[in-house]
């Protein structure tokens, strides 16, 4: 089950919310997963109050992704449930001014790297980045949204 939650006062659209829960889909079909992912959409302040206290990095990022589970890829923890992403609704739409492709484009984006983050997945190592690039753009070939070849990809952006 994919569950798409916004933080008190966000008013994320349902088209919005559709496409995150499409990126979340595609990824976890992808890599062959089944498995419960919970979104929230939040502040720039709640993202980088989550970022100080989970990763050590005082300052707005995009998508932070908590695995249920620590460790090496999971393919779904017993109860099933794989973990949560946190998404920065202005991050996202400052991001896709930028990269010139609609707020919706960018949210799928962020829920595909965040759940691939869930899986397993890195790129602290240029090995583990370019088999991260790889993956995200064979799931956004499949959602029809396909990363153009000068658009920055998750990691020259920032964050998680």
């Amino acid at each position: 089950m994919i569950d798409v939650c916004a933080q008190e006062g966000l008013s994320p659209s349902q088209q919005e919310r559709a496409w995150i829960a499409r990126g979340v889909e595609a990824a976890l079909r992808c890599q062959k997963c089944t498995g419960g992912v919970t979104v929230l959409l939040v502040t720039a302040g709640e993202i980088r109050r989550l970022n100080a206290a989970y990763r050590g990095v005082d300052s707005v990022t995009d998508v932070l992704s908590f695995p249920a589970s620590e460790g090496e890829a999971i393919a779904a923890p017993p109860d099933g449930y794989l973990g949560d992403l946190a998404v920065c609704l202005s991050r996202a739409a400052e991001q896709a001014e930028r990269y010139g492709h609609p707020l919706e484009r960018e949210l799928a984006f962020l829920a595909v790297h965040g759940t691939l983050h869930l899986l397993g997945f890195d790129h602290m190592t240029a090995p583990q980045e370019e088999q991260m690039r790889a993956r995200q753009r064979e799931i956004m070939k499949e959602l029809g949204l396909e990363i153009r070849e000068k658009e920055p990809e998750k990691d020259e952006r920032g964050g998680s």
